[in-house]
């Protein structure tokens, strides 16, 4: 199956779930579709600089486990690599999450990021990635710490690469607007960190957002304007001098059922 059948396979079952939740009043299934003009993730494109369409399916049970499945297409690693076919970013996770003392919640888990390809040359590291997380929230402030389990997309000995973020989420009385703002900090580690460094290079960064979003009849439009402490033509530019991490604003339309 090819990239662009496997997303829209995924979209199409993410569709699909509405009428899940119809037949049994309570369903533990929810989905999510959605569009945006850049893919931003921790302050650096996947897409460099052009739309997304991406999708997912998740599952919450009463306990607190929860776990899930999302894409988007991405063009990163072909921008880096043009050798290497791989326009899919498909996510898989799991975790278990809990309130506790009225205002706090927890959440501690699993994500797999998996980037299929079948065209990778030989010695070259795959971008499929493994970490473990852990958050704590108290009412519209929370913090997360995610820890990398080995190689880091597609840099290698990477294990202990982390990326700590703070992020607050504050809706405005009652106008259905929600501000939001977020500080993140990816550093890498092992013996990927020492070896970009003996090369005059880093790929440990800084991110920053601003976001406001506002619902409308089960759509929600956000716009949203991030940037990164990256240097210009660093570790984050493509070989034809794309800035991966420069600053942007991003519009997207979101909806979830």
């Amino acid at each position: 199956m090819s990239h662009s059948k496997l997303l829209n396979t995924l979209i199409l079952a993410a569709l699909a779930v509405p009428s899940v939740a119809l037949a049994e009043e309570a369903s533990p299934f929810t989905a999510n579709v959605g569009l945006t003009s850049d893919y931003i993730f921790r302050g650096i494109s996947q897409t460099s600089g052009n739309p997304a369409i991406q999708g997912g399916i998740d599952y919450a049970h009463s306990s607190g486990f929860h776990a899930g499945v999302w894409g988007s297409n991405v063009s990163w690693i072909s921008d880096f690599t043009p050798a290497i076919s791989s326009s899919l970013e498909l996510d898989t996770y799991f975790g278990f999450g809990n309130s506790f003392a009225e205002d706090f919640s927890y959440d501690v888990g699993y994500v797999r990021y998996n980037y299929p390809a079948s065209n990778y040359p030989v010695g070259a590291t795959k971008a499929d990635t493994d970490e473990i997380y852990g958050s704590l929230a108290y009412k519209w402030i929370s913090a997360k710490y995610s820890y990398g389990l080995g190689k880091f997309l597609t840099v290698p000995g990477a294990q202990g690469t982390n990326y700590l973020e703070l992020n607050a989420s504050f809706p405005v009385g009652e106008t259905g607007i929600t501000l939001g703002a977020h500080y993140g900090k990816q550093t890498y580690k092992g013996v990927a960190a020492d070896a970009l460094a003996l090369a005059g290079t880093s790929a440990t960064y800084s991110d920053y957002k601003l976001s406001a979003a506002k619902e409308f009849g089960g759509y929600t439009v956000a716009l949203a304007y991030s940037d990164t402490n990256s240097p210009k033509a660093g570790f984050y530019t493509t070989p034809a001098g794309k800035d991966l991490a420069r600053a942007t604003a991003v519009l997207s339309v979101t909806h979830a059922f």
